[in-house]
């Protein structure tokens, strides 16, 4: 597995999670995405993080979630704080080479999604 991808779970309205994503030494592509998808709609970003710590957020979760990277393990995070019965979803981690893109197709490599549940 070349992106592994843990840490969802079933927690309330206003809770925090933490997400991360194990990235394999093969995955040389250095800007790393979170990515959701929820019930019947599309795959949408979440936020980016470039191999210069450069961040980008959708608007929906902007002061909610943090990325963050460590490159020396190879992980990228995601922490999420005053979770919302909107952002129940299942998350994904990807890599692809250049700036943070949003759009799901530019992305290269894709871990398998982690299942996040806010009750209200």
């Amino acid at each position: 597995v070349q992106l592994q991808a843990c840490g969802g779970g079933l927690v309330q309205d206003g809770d925090s999670l933490r997400l991360s994503c194990a990235f394999g030494r093969t995955i040389i592509a250095n800007t790393r995405g979170w990515f959701r998808q929820a019930p019947g709609k599309e795959r949408e970003f979440v936020a980016g993080i470039s191999r210069s710590g450069n961040t980008e957020y959708t608007d929906s979760v902007k002061g909610r979630f943090t990325i963050s990277r460590d490159n020396a393990k190879n992980t990228v995070l995601l922490q999420m704080s005053s979770l919302k019965p909107e952002d129940t979803a299942v998350y994904y981690c990807a890599a692809r080479f250049g700036v943070v893109a949003r759009n799901p197709d530019e992305y290269d490599y894709w871990g398998q999604g982690t299942y996040v549940t806010v009750s209200s």
